[in-house]
């Protein structure tokens, strides 16, 4: 899990991963959106592909890159009960300033 939390501290590994939760894109697609060199998107890709965030496959001479739900699905479970918690918790508040009024 820690791992998948260093993946995602990143702001342009974050921003790649909302634009393939879009649809699948171009590896040159994704230089173009993030305007920064193609080294540092490159540097981005890989370290996804390598988290098993991203997968990728050839076609023609470009490489297409599409978001894997899988991982993502590991931290929606992880954060379940703090969702359950602080859900829990604004009910009880929202209770609250309805009894106030």
């Amino acid at each position: 899990m820690q791992a998948l939390f260093e993946m995602l501290a990143d702001p342009g590994r974050r921003h790649i991963l909302e634009l393939l939760r879009e649809r699948e894109r171009a590896a040159g697609e994704i230089v173009e959106a993030m305007r920064i060199s193609q080294p540092g998107v490159s540097k981005h890709l890989k370290r996804l592909r390598e988290a098993g965030l991203v997968d990728v496959r050839g076609e023609a001479q470009r490489r297409i890159y599409s978001l894997r739900a899988e991982p993502l699905a590991e931290l929606d479970r992880w954060l379940a009960p703090y969702r359950a918690f602080w859900s829990a918790k604004l009910d009880a508040l929202g209770a609250h300033l309805d009894r106030e009024q």
